[in-house]
Order: structure tokens, then sequence, then C-alpha cells
């Protein structure tokens, strides 16, 4: 059951290994296609551009002999696409956020959307995967989420929050798709990814060193689908500390590593990080991977009788708003609604050019001090 709601560099880490591509070769035109694949012309050319009517295999077909024959569209079209061509369409598919307090990011990165949509002259429809992403059953929706792409005729797809891989291929057939957020590892099909720049997680540990501090920890929640972000976050947190000379710590690393003892509730992070702050060489400011880790933390550690920030620094990622009676968090601001638009603007790329190397692009945010962060205690 759907609820439809119609409203006016290249290849990442976990995508394997890079496929052959064949360099550009003018004198292969859609005409030359057509008649080695024995189609029509304007088969191959709705193929091409990913028209609803064409289906999977033939899709497929196209796009193989084109890559092959090193077919590549023409500069002018990307050009002409909002002066001559007709209004398009497409589809954001909501999935299910990995806890409640993602989906206030929701209408910001509707925002974008809908406003780079009306640059480009597009219709957008939101459909909402009822029982959320991580419950999609594939067959179970197919029917419903594919007579919607014909009816509406959409040319391609966004992904909001998480899906389940099979659900991932099974659209990726069908539809150019960008994934906003949310990487897909192998093996998921290679989808285009608009993200944050995870990296600026370095200014929170510069930050801290400003301070004084010389033992900063990281932690994370464990998701049962989703969360790759942090494993970014944490990359970006141990060579942070490297390039100002800190240690890397492995107690000090909370659900990162699969070897590592697990910590499966926020009650059971916020003791770790109580008996870990009692030791002589423990860390004295936390890093969290999301503001809703850290605000979860905050709280707990209260009721363990320890003060954020007179008794640890606490720093999380995202911008979120703080829950009533909780400081402003010392963050990492997500542009949400640059992202909406950016997303809208790689989409009709790859509609464009479907067959051009997987794109992943990450949107620079913005650092805030917050009210968490303060000198260690000595």
């Amino acid at each position: 059951m759907c609820t439809l709601y119609c409203t006016i560099f290249t290849a990442g880490p976990n995508s394997g290994p890079p496929s052959p591509v064949s360099s550009p070769n003018p004198s292969i035109n859609q005409l030359e296609l057509a008649r080695h694949l024995r189609l029509s012309h304007t088969t191959v050319s709705r193929a091409l551009s990913n028209h609803p009517a064409i289906n999977a295999s033939t899709r497929a077909r196209v796009l193989a002999l084109a890559d092959q024959l090193g077919y590549r569209p023409g500069p002018s079209r990307a050009v002409s696409r909002t002066r001559q061509a007709r209004s398009l369409a497409f589809g954001v598919l909501l999935g299910r956020p990995l806890v409640p307090a993602d989906g206030r990011s929701l209408p910001r990165l509707l925002e974008g959307i809908h406003r780079r949509a009306s640059v480009e002259s597009a219709r957008v429809d939101v459909i909402d995967l009822a029982g959320g992403g991580l419950d999609i059953d594939p067959l179970k929706c197919r029917r419903e989420v594919f007579r919607r792409i014909r009816a509406g005729g959409w040319r391609g797809a966004l992904l909001l929050y998480p899906f389940p891989n099979d659900v991932v291929a099974l659209l990726a057939r069908k539809l150019p798709l960008v994934s906003l957020l949310t990487e897909y590892p192998a093996p998921a099909p290679a989808t285009d990814l608009v993200d944050t720049d995870h990296t600026a997680v370095a200014r929170h540990v510069a930050a801290l060193v400003r301070l004084g501090h010389r033992h900063i920890g990281f932690l994370h929640w464990r998701y049962p689908a989703g969360g790759h972000w942090g494993s970014h976050r944490y990359a970006a947190y141990a060579a942070a500390l490297a390039a100002h000379g800190l240690d890397l710590v492995a107690d000090h690393v909370l659900n990162i590593h699969a070897s590592a003892p697990a910590y499966p509730t926020p009650a059971s992070i916020a003791a770790r990080v109580a008996s870990l702050s009692r030791k002589k060489s423990g860390p004295t400011a936390w890093l969290c991977a999301a503001d809703h880790q850290a605000f979860a933390l905050f709280a707990d550690l209260a009721r363990l009788g320890i003060q954020v920030p007179r008794d640890l620094s606490l720093a999380g990622f995202d911008g979120q708003p703080p829950p009533p009676g909780l400081p402003a968090l010392a963050t990492v601001r997500v542009p949400y609604e640059d992202i909406g638009a950016s997303s809208v603007a790689r989409l009709i790329s790859r509609m464009l050019e479907p067959t051009s190397p997987r794109r992943v692009i990450h949107v620079d945010p913005t650092w805030d001090a917050g009210a968490t962060l303060a000198k260690p205690r000595t």
C-alpha cells in the first residue's frame, strides 16, 4: 500500500572495481545503435532517455551497446532541455528514517527538491511507502510503484531514507536513481549519491584540541540497516587525531568495529562512557556520529551524575535542534535544502547521460560551536 502526495567523483569505496568505459566515439549516433540492435530509432531514443514505456531488458541492451561502442549524447542536449523539452516528471520515494528524529530533515529536503524542480519545470510526485523502507516487501509494492511510474511518466526517482538493497535493485532496473544521504554498498546497484561532507568532523577535533583536550572518544549506534555514514565520520575523526598528533585508542571507540564489544542501547553506551570518564587517561570529550545520539547520551549521563560540559565535552553531527531543556549542541549543520536541490540537478544529468560513471556529490556543511564544549576538568 502506498500513499501518493502530488505536488507541482566517481564510484565510491564500496562500489567494487570500476568497469571499463569506452572512449567517446563521435561517429556513433542513435541511428547507428538502432541499426546494430534492429530496433526503431524511436525505441533507442526512448531507452537512452529512460522513458518509462521501454522495458528493462530493452533499455539494458541499448545502454550496454551504447557503452560498448562509445556513444555519448551531444553536449547540446543538456543545454537545450529546459528550453525546448516538454515538462519532465520524477518521483521522490520515502523509506523509513533510522530514528524518528531523522524525519525532522524531511521538510527541508523537500523544500530544496521543489525549488530546483520549479527551475527545471519538472513535476514531483512524492510517495511515502507505507510500513517504511526497512519493512518494504519488493513484490508487495512493486505493482503500485510501477503503476505510479507509468501513470506519472517518471523519468527517474530520488530515494530518501534507507531502503533494502533488493528494493533499490528493483527500482534501478526501471529508472535512474539518486540517493540522498544514504549510501548503498555492494552488492546493491551503484546509485548516484548526494551527501554531506563527513570530513567536517575534523572541525570538532580542532576545537577540542584548542581547548586542551588530548583524549577524545568516538561513538556510534548500531542500526538494523543503514548508518554507513557513521563509518565515514569515524574515518574523519581518526584522520583528525593523527593530524593533531593524538593517539587513536581502541577502547575509546564504541560500536564501530565489528570485532569490538557491542553496546546495543543508549543506556549501555552511557554506562561505558561514564566508566571510561573515571579513568585517569579516559576521554574528556566524546564525538557522537549523530545529534540524536548526543542528545540521548547527554540525558543518560545526567542521570549518572555527569554534567556536560562541566565533566565531559560533547559534540554531534546533523544540526538538529535540541530537545526541551538541553543546551545547543556543538554540531555540524547539514545543508538539507542544498542537498535536495543538488539531487534534482544530479538526477536530470543522469537522465541525459545514463551511461556516465557513478557520481558521489558532497555538499559542504557548517560548524556550530554550540554550548557543550569546554576545557577539560583538571
